[in-house]
């Protein structure tokens, strides 16, 4: 899932560092992997990197995997994306593909409406198999 955004300049110094160690991830990293690949970069305490990870995900620039408790760099073109954000998880690999669906997105919508719940954010994950883990399996 390896993404690169142009690193916007008002990020900290630690922020910065975070969202670099997720873009060149290949796949999700929890705060503690982040940790171990940032500590030769001076992070050496886990609130350095759960502060940053606050930031960059309240700006749209990573998202939480609930289901992981895993991070990955927003892989969106446009970042800052409202609404629905889905994840199709690979239980093979690992890989994390990263899309939006403005029908789910609509039908959840007029869900809420109808029962009166006021949508903040959305995220659904989705488990299963990649196309390559499948043909590796055949």
């Amino acid at each position: 899932m390896a993404h690169s955004h142009d690193v916007p300049s008002d990020l900290t110094r630690n922020q910065g560092l975070v969202l670099g160690a997720l873009n060149h991830s290949e796949g999700p990293l929890s705060a503690y992997d982040i940790l171990d690949k940032l500590r030769a970069d001076g992070l050496r305490a886990p609130l350095q990197v759960y502060r940053a990870l606050d930031k960059l995900v309240e700006r749209g620039l990573a998202h939480r995997l609930e289901s992981l408790n895993a991070f990955v760099a927003c892989a969106d073109e446009h970042c800052h994306r409202k609404g629905l954000i889905a994840f199709a998880i690979c239980e093979g690999c690992g890989k994390v593909d990263e899309f939006a669906d403005a029908v789910i997105e609509e039908r959840l919508g007029d869900w809420a409406g109808a029962k009166g719940f006021k949508v903040e954010r959305t995220t659904m994950e989705i488990r299963g198999k990649c196309a390559e883990c499948l043909a590796l399996a055949a």
